[in-house]
């Protein structure tokens, strides 16, 4: 390229970072035009909501940034000169073309919060988030939610790939390429038939006896898993899984049947330990606490209805 051409192009971006200072803003032009429009300054600045005086500076410093008298004052009223007649034909396009834009982003808007896609883990998924879905919609009765529900890496995979709005997992820590905040806590629990050998132990497990027994579980890359693994890696780490299944119902329906003890969710177990179908087996030394988590794409905080969906998990 050449040094003219060159030249030119850094005059046209120098030319253009300078536009602002020497256009009017959408204020000034919009009080211009009630001005031609009433006739009255003090009419155009009651119907822009502003004072009088503050109309007159602004029209002031609308005329010295452009070099011309725009408007006659006089006890009779406020006149267009012939100059501001001719600059409010050009503010009228830019006032059109400013609500036009402003039209289509609100169209924009409207499309984005007609829309909610959310991804969760299974115990949130299965326990939490039906309460949360029905006070979102409450609030917001036009947007349309789909969830997609799976393990705690699932829900990464799918928000780093756009394929989810907000997401909730389980897990030890906010999953690589995602921001988050906690917004519940949890507990895992071990629990048995009460047919099974557990069930009718006087003393609490020890976390090796844990760590040796082939348990129903979760598979791996789910938040119960992780929070597992990391409990009873000084313990020798998990046995070969008994069972290993794709969801908390499997899990808790193997447990149920007698198949064998089980790792899972208090939320996701409290019905079954009330009515007695499961037996919670008290375990020491060992921390089955965890924390469950929103998460985002790093940098890209929620907005729209998955803003309010944030807001009333952690309400």
């Amino acid at each position: 390229m050449s040094r003219e051409a060159r030249g030119d192009e850094t005059y046209g971006a120098e030319a253009r970072g300078r536009l602002h200072h020497r256009v009017p803003d959408l204020g000034a032009l919009e009080l211009l035009l009630a001005v031609a429009r009433y006739g009255s300054l003090g009419a155009a600045a009651r119907e822009v909501g502003i004072t009088q005086p503050a109309a007159s500076s602004r029209i002031r410093s609308m005329e010295r940034q452009l070099g011309v008298a725009l408007v006659d004052r006089s006890p009779r009223g406020s006149r267009l000169t012939d100059a501001g007649a001719l600059v409010t034909d050009w503010a009228r396009r830019i006032v059109e073309a400013a609500e036009a834009f402003d039209a289509g982003a609100q169209a924009l808007r409207g499309r984005r919060d007609s829309r909610l896609r959310v991804a969760a883990s299974m115990t949130i998924a299965e326990y939490l988030l039906p309460g949360w879905l029905i006070a979102l919609r409450a609030e917001r009765p036009d947007t349309a939610v789909s969830l997609q529900a799976g393990n705690s890496a699932v829900v990464a995979e799918r928000l780093l790939a756009n394929e989810a709005d907000i997401g909730f997992v389980e897990g030890l820590a906010v999953p690589d390429g995602l921001d988050g905040v906690v917004v519940a806590h949890d507990r895992l629990a071990i629990v048995a038939a009460p047919s099974h050998p557990w069930a009718r132990r006087r003393g609490p497990l020890d976390p090796a006896e844990l760590a040796a027994t082939p348990l129903v579980l979760r598979e791996r890359g789910s938040g119960t898993r992780q929070v597992l693994d990391a409990a009873l890696s000084g313990h020798g780490g998990l046995a070969q899984p008994l069972l290993e299944l794709a969801s908390t119902t499997a899990v808790k329906a193997a447990a149920v049947s007698g198949a064998g003890p089980a790792v899972l969710s208090e939320l996701a177990v409290a019905e079954e330990l009330g009515s007695r179908r499961l037996v919670a087996i008290p375990v020491e030394g060992v921390l089955l606490r965890r924390d469950l988590r929103a998460v985002w794409p790093t940098g890209h905080r929620p907005t729209g209805p998955a803003r309010d969906l944030l807001s009333l998990t952690r309400g």
